[in-house]
């Protein structure tokens, strides 16, 4: 049940995304022109304020629903038995997103849509995704300790391909709020120059697409699961599609559709990223109460050897317990003189 939810949850908060952007193509971002009410006198929509205002109204509507989904999610993990605190912590950080989320976008309405607090907006919906990305991934595995799969210096190529695809959503923000859609015919903009800002943004595209490609051949090279080759090659499948739908946005000039894709192909690089990312490692077992799992499956730190004084071979035999029979000579014969203080 838990991971159902997690799931519903996941692509609600990518959804409400999509109509963020929807509401704000349209040119609805006031249609509602405050918060937390929709006008002065009224929490809903009147017929007065025309389709805008039903596009706003919509948008904060399915909040409510994300959220309905977030406490049902902490509330399965909850009831949950044998209950998991991994799960309970993750959702409860999830449904920490979704007010946080509401208060945030009653701050970009009260600021006439600042760009800057647009652009937070769309960030913050990005972590909340990552959340609950990561409390749908948990749902499917075990509690014990987590492993590495690849050598340290793969993970760290994962790592800047993760700072890449992050710093790829902020550059596209600020393209956002240097360009046409504003959301509002009385909007401001950034004051940058848009053009500036979108080479900037497409150098940091190419830098992305660059760096997946590396690991996908630094995977392959080191022979990783095949789970983890799968996904970054998804990942650069993916990072090419957006890559295209942005080009042809910049050159039609910002057809309201293509950005719409564009935006939803964002969340679609990212959550490439986070599956990459999560594919690095796989987690053990629990191990029942009372026991160790040994480090996360190496070696344990000791050796106990078993009566008669056998180590293990690696294992170290502790003072006083006798010559280990593994890599040991043959005992020495007693001398007659001992032999006959043995028969005294």
């Amino acid at each position: 049940m838990l991971r159902r939810l997690a799931l519903a949850s996941l692509l609600a908060n990518v959804g409400i995304v999509v109509t963020g952007g929807a509401v704000r193509l349209t040119g609805s971002g006031l249609g509602c022109p405050t918060w937390p009410r929709c006008t002065d006198g009224s929490y809903v929509v009147t017929p007065e304020m025309g389709v805008h205002g039903l596009i706003e109204f919509g948008n904060r509507l399915l909040t409510g629903v994300v959220g309905l989904l977030a406490v049902a999610c902490v509330v399965a993990a909850l009831l949950a038995r044998p209950r998991r605190r991994a799960l309970v912590g993750l959702s409860l950080l999830v449904f920490a997103g979704i007010p946080a989320q509401a208060a945030l976008g009653g701050v970009t309405v009260l600021t006439g849509l600042n760009p800057w607090v647009v652009a937070a907006h769309f960030l913050l919906s990005m972590a909340v995704i990552a959340a609950a990305y990561a409390l749908w991934r948990h749902t499917g595995e075990p509690d014990g300790p987590a492993r590495a799969v690849v050598a340290r210096p793969v993970r760290q190529l994962v790592g800047v391909v993760v700072a890449a695809s992050a710093g790829v959503l902020v550059l596209g923000t600020v393209v956002t709020g240097s360009g046409p859609h504003a959301g509002d015919a009385a909007a401001r903009r950034t004051g940058l120059d848009p053009q500036t800002i979108s080479q900037l943004h497409a150098d940091a595209v190419f830098l992305l697409v660059g760096v997946s490609i590396a690991l996908w051949f630094a995977l392959r090279a080191v022979a990783a699961p095949a789970p983890l080759v799968r996904a970054s090659a998804v990942l650069v499948g993916i990072e090419l599609a957006q890559g295209a739908v942005g080009f042809v946005q910049y050159v039609t000039g910002l057809p309201a559709l293509v950005v719409a894709a564009h935006m939803a192909g964002a969340c679609a690089v990212w959550l490439a990223t986070l599956a990459v990312a999560a594919r690095t490692r796989t987690r053990l077992p629990a191990a029942p109460a009372g026991q160790s799992t040994g480090g996360g499956g190496g070696a344990p730190a000791s050796v106990t050897p078993p009566a008669g004084g056998t180590t293990p071979a690696g294992g170290t035999p502790p003072a006083g317990s006798g010559p280990s029979t593994i890599g040991s000579r043959a005992p020495e014969p007693v001398s007659g003189p001992a032999r006959a203080g043995l028969r005294s």
